[in-house]
């Protein structure tokens, strides 16, 4: 493709790393940039540039947050005794807006993947189980809430095995949630009905 314009050029590939985004769209998207007021494209840059520089990461629960604290964490209306374990950020929005759960999260930041090289130190499955036992017995329900896939499966069954000894109920969402899907792409109705029909693991 050629461009008029190095600057251009060098736009249009820096927006086309973005996911799902090819080079006709990032092209698309650079032109229109450079047809807005310069305030909107300043505030866009901005924004990014905040966004990567106080960015912050919950002590407790791994969610982003803007404090070293998430509000979800520091809430006193959530329900404490109820642990929700989840594989990505995307998957505590999509739970939070069934508005079916309100206990607590903890984000894995990943799933147990041989074939690409993730083992169980490549996720925060440590964290997760030494919060487990440093909480306990407050902790009264730990509901497994991954994406149902090979590897969602594998991490899934892994947890349960790690925490054999602790004296705490494990369960899983309901399979509402269709069998290899995932959950940022799972309707709310179904996904809330999944998180309150959860099931005993094994």
């Amino acid at each position: 493709m050629e461009y008029p314009s190095k600057l251009i050029e060098d736009a249009v590939n820096q927006v086309a790393k973005l996911p799902g985004i090819g080079k006709k769209t990032a092209l698309r998207l650079v032109l229109h940039l450079i047809k807005e007021k310069e305030e909107s494209t300043f505030s866009l840059t901005d924004a990014l540039n905040n966004l990567r520089s106080k960015i912050r990461f919950c002590s407790s629960c791994h969610n982003i947050s803007d404090a070293e604290v998430c509000g979800i964490c520091s809430s006193p209306r959530r329900d404490r005794g109820l642990l929700c374990v989840v594989e990505d950020t995307k998957d505590v929005m999509a739970i939070e807006n069934t508005a079916q759960f309100n206990g607590l999260y903890h984000v894995l930041g990943g799933v147990i993947s041989p074939v690409n090289g993730i083992g169980p130190s490549d996720i925060r499955i440590e964290s997760l189980l030494n919060r487990i036992r440093l909480n306990q017995p407050e902790i009264r329900e730990i509901i497994l809430a991954l994406s149902p896939t090979m590897e969602g499966d594998t991490t899934a069954f892994y947890i349960n095995k790690r925490l054999h000894d602790v004296a705490i109920k494990i369960s899983v969402i309901a399979r509402g949630v269709p069998v290899g899907g995932d959950l940022e792409y799972t309707d709310e109705i179904t996904l809330g009905r999944s998180i309150t029909g959860r099931t005993l693991f094994g």
